[in-house]
């Protein structure tokens, strides 16, 4: 088959679409093959419609499905032969990813669905072969696909904070990671970090919203895959006073425990944070987003003066919480670390990323899993929003 014809490929749709009955399930899968030629297999519980896209900078290859549950050992399909890895995991409600990412040029030279031999099922057969630069690129061009589209349809499905009164206090609590994007992996439980930010942004939420003249709202409500602009969009389309993104990494020294603040710059406080800010604005990367170039105008903004008071407010923030932490909650050395986080990007929004915890650290996994933990990290969150507030409004904010 053509590779311009595996890419605009979508099998024709069957009697009552994925999209009203239950999630395709994928139960199998199995990659064999060389840096030459590589095969993926992965066996469905019935026929799934999917499409085929090449995104450069690096090399993936995407392939879209409906609503899809993975239930196949990870270890099934690591990545070897032409991909040096492979993502797959919800994407929204109606959708499912899988995202190649390959070691060199790659195409699909076959991309098609067909019955297993029981007749039990369906087997998705993905084969790729190895090609130069320039065949890629062509490939590429021969695509027409926009964030643009998704961000409108994802964003629109954010409900707003709820009963928004004049002079309300509006904050936008985000979860980091979610769907095809885990993030960190817990040392020991093997806790998936979105599952772990989720909770946390859930707990945090929950608590502000008990304050009067507070709002809080969430990014992502469950296990869906956000795009760092999205995230940024959400909370300036609710006009939101600020805005607070949860996470917890890994880090290759495991004795390394404790909270860290972050706030935006255009160069990094040490390169931990630098480290970290790359493997965090690497999220859209993962799921298999197109690299858009940051608008001019978007450009300017964040050298004006909104830029550097919205940051000299999210200083304000940073410190606030970690007033609060102090003698209450672990710490890394230099709590308050700066790098340029692309989640952190709004130029109208005070906005900080705040980890948690290590999940690489065992005594920091077990605190993130603990819901009493996760109490008193709202609570002590609480507590430094509210005083930030009360600074804010002393100001003449």
């Amino acid at each position: 088959m053509a590779a311009a014809l595996v890419t605009a490929c979508l099998l024709p749709e069957v009697a009552g679409s994925a999209e009203t009955r239950d999630p395709l399930l994928a139960y199998g899968a199995r990659i064999i093959g060389d840096d030459a030629r590589t095969r993926i297999v992965i066996d469905f519980d019935r026929e799934p419609r999917f499409s085929v896209h090449y995104i450069a900078n690096p090399e993936r290859i995407v392939v879209d499905l409906p609503a899809t549950a993975f239930g196949f050992p990870a270890k099934d399909l690591a990545a070897r032969g032409l991909f040096k890895d492979i993502r797959y995991g919800k994407m929204d409600e109606g959708s499912a990813r899988i995202v190649l990412t390959a070691a060199r040029p790659v195409k699909l030279s076959l991309a098609k669905v067909q019955a297993d031999e029981a007749g039990k099922g369906h087997r998705l057969v993905l084969d790729a072969e190895m090609i130069d630069k320039q065949a890629f690129a062509d490939l590429v061009k021969t695509q027409s696909w926009k964030d643009q589209a998704e961000a409108v349809q994802t964003t629109s499905a954010i409900p707003a904070p709820e009963k928004t009164a004049p002079g309300d206090f509006v904050i936008a609590v985000d979860a980091g990671h979610g769907g095809i994007d885990t993030g960190a992996i817990g040392v020991d439980t093997k806790t998936e970090e979105k599952q772990v930010t989720l909770a946390f942004a859930k707990a945090l939420t929950d608590r502000l919203n008990k304050e009067p003249g507070i709002k809080a709202f969430l990014t992502r409500e469950d296990d869906e895959f956000l795009s760092l602009s999205q995230r940024v969009l959400i909370a300036r389309q609710n006009h939101a006073g600020l805005f607070i993104s949860l996470h917890a990494d890994t880090l290759k020294q495991k004795d390394i425990r404790g909270a860290t603040v972050y706030t935006i710059s255009d160069k990094a406080s040490d390169k931990l944070a630098a480290d970290l800010a790359e493997r965090e604005n690497l999220s859209d990367q993962i799921a298999g987003k197109e690299t858009v170039a940051e608008p001019p105008e978007v450009a300017d903004i964040l050298l004006d003066l909104t830029r550097r008071e919205t940051q000299a407010f999210s200083i304000s923030l940073a410190e606030s919480v970690l007033n609060s932490f102090r003698d209450q909650v672990g710490t890394i050395n230099n709590p308050h670390r700066h790098a340029g986080f692309r989640v952190l990007q709004a130029p109208d929004v005070p906005s900080i990323l705040l980890e948690l915890g290590f999940l690489s650290n065992a005594e920091d996994e077990k605190r993130l899993l603990d819901e009493t933990w996760r109490g008193k990290i709202a609570d002590l969150l609480t507590e430094a929003v509210k005083r930030y507030r009360t600074a804010v409004m002393a100001n003449g904010g």
